[in-house]
């Protein structure tokens, strides 16, 4: 007997490491270079005292956040500066190609749904126009939760505005991914490009 998979009407991306590529390690040696700490030391203090967590759950605004990380890091800089500093760990070329994103606004609901915080979602608007081509943002640091928290997923369902199973949903992280599943969406891993477009085709979503 044959099986039908529900026909998608909306496409869920990943940010980090799904559209845009990034490595923090970039960011920890800038910081080093104006800070009395080490590149290894750095991720570790910060971890300590879960401020990133909290930025990222929209409990921090961006001056707190960076008053207090300069505070715990012993950093000599101002908030542009560092803003700037933060946001190195963002590479210039994308992993999924505008023309992709292009073609599926023109058939599809498209969603960007990220464990993300005010300053580098700042910068990435800035500095990926590709962005522009989803029709709505499900960011943790507004949406006051972060993945894998039922909350966000559930908005992002909200901004669908289909069912469940209509949604597909791509992520790096796999704990991510099952957790959408639990939701009922139909996700998948991000491995590459051409995974991503094999597993689209193979639900009949073209561009």
């Amino acid at each position: 007997m044959e099986c039908f998979l529900p026909m998608i009407k909306t496409i869920i991306f990943d940010l980090g490491k799904v559209i845009v590529p990034f490595d923090f390690q970039r960011g920890y040696d800038r910081m080093a270079s104006i800070c009395p700490y080490s590149p290894e030391e750095i991720p570790a203090r910060l971890r300590s005292c879960g401020i990133v967590t909290r930025f990222e759950s929209g409990q921090m605004e961006p001056r707190a956040f960076v008053e207090e990380v300069s505070g715990i890091l012993g950093l000599r800089t101002g908030y542009d500066e560092f803003c700037e500093i933060f946001s190195a760990i963002f590479l210039p070329e994308t992993l999924i190609p505008e023309e992709m994103l292009a073609g599926l606004r023109g058939r599809y609901r498209l969603l960007l749904l990220s464990n993300t915080n005010a300053i580098h979602f700042a910068m990435v608007e800035r500095n990926y126009p590709l962005l522009r081509h989803f029709d709505d943002y499900v960011l943790s640091f507004r949406v006051g939760a972060l993945k894998p928290s039922p909350k966000i997923y559930r908005e992002a369902l909200r901004l669908a505005a289909c069912e469940p199973g209509e949604c597909f949903f791509t992520d790096d992280i796999a704990a991510y991914v099952e957790a959408a599943k639990n939701e009922g969406i139909d996700a998948v891993q991000f491995e590459s490009r051409e995974q991503i477009e094999r597993e689209l085709r193979a639900r009949r979503v073209d561009w």
